[in-house]
């Protein structure tokens, strides 16, 4: 039987990117994306659903999204969903399904966080692109999955 995870989204960050690194020194990141979908209802109402998505970049590619990504930019993400399970301090169990990005593409012109790269205005690298095979396995989030009240939607 044939099976294929792919997952291929566009949208813009709902918060800065969070980098942290594993004890064994690899960085990873989560990001928080919101995609649009407009459509028409059956009554002719024009409408829009956002869908927010919890994405983990790993290695290199995690430390250009902390670079040169913040609230509101622009990224196409492709990689593969993922299921995780964990229980909390307090013991009660918990679940989430977040997108693994093997490829993050960034979709305009980052300002960066620092000062000189504000000024600058230097482009971020368009494309980073990490091997699956060398991600390491899922770290569990630190707050926890979801995106929060005042992280919707920029």
């Amino acid at each position: 039987m044939a099976s294929l995870n792919r997952v291929l989204l566009m949208g813009n960050l709902t918060r800065d990117p969070e980098i942290r690194y594993t004890a064994g020194g690899a960085s990873v990141g989560n990001l928080g994306l919101a995609v649009n979908r407009n459509y028409v209802s059956k009554t002719g109402e024009k409408k829009e659903e956002t869908c927010f998505v919890r994405v983990v970049v790993w290695g290199k590619q995690a430390e250009a999204c902390g670079q040169y990504l913040t609230k509101g930019s622009a990224i196409f993400v492709e990689g593969r969903l993922q299921s995780r399970s964990w229980e909390t301090d307090d013991g009660q169990k918990r679940s989430t399904i977040e997108v693994v990005a093997m490829n993050v593409q960034f979709m305009g012109k980052a300002s960066g966080k620092s000062g000189a790269a504000k000024d600058e205005a230097h482009e971020a690298p368009a494309e980073v692109q990490e091997n699956p095979e060398e991600m390491p396995a899922a770290v569990p989030p630190a707050a926890g999955p979801g995106v929060g009240e005042d992280e919707i939607p920029f």
